[in-house]
């Protein structure tokens, strides 16, 4: 045999081997995340059922912190520590109490909107605006020191749960405009089911009152409203409203073996709303995130690339975590390979958005394959205002986030309901599992999926995203456009 005959076999054979020992080691990690003798489901039960529910600058949030760190540690990071950052106000709900005076007494179930200024005990009219469009306002006539009742479509769709939080700004305007004492939101859920929202972004106090109404309670008033009685509310918030305060993200590493100084980042929010104990949201996916990096320490592999793992705290008021995080690591951004963030509960992945980074698609699709059997390869190019990947995919970072159904997420959704019980774990194993190869193949790749964006690159997936619109809709448009937020010209 011809000295360069053996040297092309040998090659060859390496190469093969090369290829057939990534493909070990991928399968390997999948195999580890989909064990069903893991810490996930006891590391969710101790979060959800000892913890509970976990606000910013509670007690609990502490605890889910330090719960964070150890379970990072357990897992077998590299690494564990924790990044301060401030909110401007705290806030607690206090014993809301509503009521029903006139023309009929009934006691009404509510509970306070998050982030909402405090309203001693009063009584004032009800004024019925629909919608709450501003055509709808002008119809409703004068509402000066009226409590004013929007109505809601039932929570069905994705879509629906959007359209909830983005009308929301301009009921709230056109409340103010019109010197309204305060806003009463009706429950988007059936049965009873109160939830908390927010509709302050940017951890500062809200301009108004506002009060979340069961819906069989508010469809009654507008009832009674619309066969011409003057209905009389009486409402009591005394909301807690104090100084700014202190939270923590929670950070743990794998260093890669040959480019440790390039980060792929796996993230989770893990602060929830306090009515349930936040284990759909975000709760499984914050347990996810560290039993990836179990996963991947227990296939015995380790990847080219740093993977880094992050809980967030804040996210339930503005994506104030993930912010600080980009706004204290930009220095780092260029080096930041890939954001794959998870945020929809357990429903099945259907997809992966890209955030509008069609640039990405040729790079991720073989990645994506090993996800064919459970019908999870495909690629979409929509983007989101609404969860931890929105600040890297402003910086320019290409951003990942699971496309998922809805399963039972939207019913439960910050509700009094979204508990333990809930959870998926079969399909959450089957999320762990992709999750954990995708950022260890983004990871281990010889290259990039691609390159950081500029500012004007990332302008340009607006007409397609609609991002713009979104962001004015959510009150984001002014920061983006003054340069305070997202990546500099």
């Amino acid at each position: 045999m011809r000295p360069y005959r053996l040297i092309r076999l040998t090659l060859a054979f390496l190469l093969a081997s090369c290829a057939f020992t990534f493909a070990q080691s991928n399968d390997r990690v999948m195999q580890e995340a989909l064990n069903p003798s893991t810490p996930l489901q006891e590391n969710l039960r101790v979060l959800t059922d000892e913890i509970g529910g976990r606000v910013p600058g509670t007690p609990a949030m502490e605890k889910a912190v330090q719960w964070g760190v150890d379970a990072f540690k357990a897992a077998g990071a590299d690494s564990v520590h924790t990044e301060q950052f401030t909110i401007p106000v705290s806030w607690a709900e206090g014993n809301t109490e509503v009521s029903v005076v006139a023309p009929v007494k009934f006691v009404v179930r509510a509970h306070s909107i998050a982030w909402g200024p405090s309203l001693k005990p009063t009584t004032a009219r009800v004024v019925d605006v629909g919608m709450g469009s501003a055509a709808d306002f002008a119809h409703a006539g004068d509402i000066a020191g009226a409590i004013v009742m929007a109505h809601s479509d039932v929570l069905k769709t994705w879509d629906d749960l959007f359209n909830e939080y983005y009308r929301a700004p301009g009921i709230i305007a056109n409340a103010v405009k019109g010197k309204a004492l305060a806003i009463a939101f009706t429950s988007s859920r059936e049965h009873d089911v109160l939830y908390r929202h927010i509709n302050a972004m940017n951890g500062n106090l809200d301009v108004i009152p506002q009060v979340l109404l069961a819906r069989e309670d508010a469809e009654r008033i507008a009832r009674l409203l619309a066969h011409g009685q003057k209905v009389q509310m009486a409402i009591s918030m005394p909301n807690k409203v104090g100084p700014k305060i202190t939270t923590s993200n929670v950070v743990a590493e794998s260093k890669g073996s040959e480019l440790p100084n390039e980060i792929v980042i796996l993230g989770a929010h893990l602060d929830s709303w306090e009515l349930g104990t936040g284990a759909l949201d975000n709760g499984c996916n914050a347990a996810l995130v560290i039993d990836s990096l179990r996963a991947i320490k227990a296939a015995g592999v380790r990847p080219r690339r740093t993977i880094r793992f992050i809980l967030f705290s804040g996210e339930e008021e503005g994506l104030l975590g993930s912010r600080a995080y980009v706004e204290a690591h930009r220095n780092e951004l260029d080096n930041v390979v890939a954001e794959l963030v998870l945020d929809e509960g357990t429903g099945a992945i259907t997809s992966f958005s890209t955030g509008g980074r069609k640039d990405v698609d040729a790079a991720l699709a073989p990645m994506l394959q090993p996800f064919a059997q459970w019908k999870s390869s495909e690629v979409t190019n929509d983007a989101t205002v609404g969860t931890d990947n929105f600040d890297f995919m402003m910086e320019g970072v290409p951003t990942l986030l699971p496309n998922q159904v809805e399963a039972n997420y939207l019913v439960n959704y910050h509700a009094t309901s979204d508990t333990f019980d809930k959870v998926d774990f079969t399909q959450l194993k089957k999320n762990e599992a992709m999750a954990a190869e995708l950022v260890f193949e983004l990871a281990n790749a010889p290259g990039r999926i691609g390159p950081r964006y500029t500012r004007s690159q990332i302008e340009a997936t607006f007409p397609e995203t609609h991002l713009d619109d979104q962001m004015k809709g959510f009150g984001m448009w002014e920061d983006w456009a003054n340069g305070t937020r997202g990546r500099k010209p």
